[in-house]
């Protein structure tokens, strides 16, 4: 910017830069040349051609051509002093992968035709019932594999309840070998039984085809023989219990099963209960 008292000087310059010396003018067109130092300085060259009719015509020419660049010059001098301060354009940020929201995950969606899957029910272990009607812990215990392996092959609880009795009476539900067969008690046992070759806890006899003395000593497989027979014998859901009974075992005493089936019923149904 120019200060205000340097004015004076740069006009009193222009002035003398535009007067015509005598005998340069010369007729039909007249070049006037602007070299002033202020306007060297700002890069400024103007060349203004002016088309005189005649010479006598040149001197009022000339002062108003001189008249009028020095109006231009003035102006264009105090325009180019303004200081000027350019604005940033104005522009919208685009986001950047740190000021861009972060994407919002989309909800899980189950496939077209496939349901939820739903966690399976634990199945629940056989709550083990304390002794009823009179039992030992042993006795129990043995009465349970004896309805357990009965319910596991779909047996009406009537059976049940036949197999139960039958055994008090057999062997008092206790798994016995046999004195007379030493090869029983090389099998896990609870006493001993002297019914010539009777084992187990039905006293089934391998001589007579129930199965092997190991076989007989196992008491889930000699209560699956027990009711495998009972359910072949015809009627026997209408029968006594001693008679059911006595058609399996064909015992000297038949009548003896009646005595244990109140007990074998409510034995039957501390075991039952839980497990349903």
């Amino acid at each position: 910017m120019v200060a205000g008292s340097e004015r004076p000087g740069f006009r009193r310059r222009l002035r003398q830069a535009l007067t015509l010396r005598p005998g340069a003018a010369r007729p039909g067109r007249t070049t006037i040349a602007l070299a002033s130092a202020a306007a060297c300085c700002l890069g400024l060259v103007t060349v203004v051609e002016l088309r005189t009719p005649d010479e006598g015509s040149a001197a009022a020419d000339s002062s108003a051509a001189s008249t009028e660049l020095l109006r231009r010059a003035e102006q264009e001098h105090a325009s180019r002093g303004l200081a000027r301060t350019p604005s940033a354009p104005s522009a919208t940020p685009s986001p950047s992968a740190s000021t861009a929201p972060a994407p919002t995950p989309a909800a899980e969606k189950t496939a077209p035709g496939k349901s939820t899957p739903t966690k399976k029910p634990t199945p629940r272990k056989p709550v083990d019932p304390a002794p009823v009607a009179g039992l030992t812990v042993a006795q129990m215990n043995n009465a349970k594999k004896i309805v357990r392996t009965g319910r596991a092959m779909g047996v009406p609880r009537r059976a049940l309840v036949i197999a139960v009795a039958t055994a008090m009476q057999e062997s008092n539900l206790y798994n016995l070998a046999s004195g007379a067969l030493p090869e029983s008690q090389n099998h896990p046992n609870q006493g001993l039984g002297w019914d010539h070759d009777s084992v187990g806890l039905f006293q089934q006899r391998a001589s007579m085809g129930w199965g092997t003395v190991a076989q007989l000593m196992d008491p889930a497989y000699a209560t699956r023989k027990f009711l495998t027979t009972l359910l072949a014998v015809p009627g026997w859901q209408q029968m006594r219990l001693t008679d059911a009974a006595q058609a399996v075992q064909v015992s000297g005493f038949p009548e003896a099963y009646a005595q244990h089936e109140s007990r074998a019923t409510v034995i039957v149904a501390a075991i039952v209960a839980p497990a349903t």
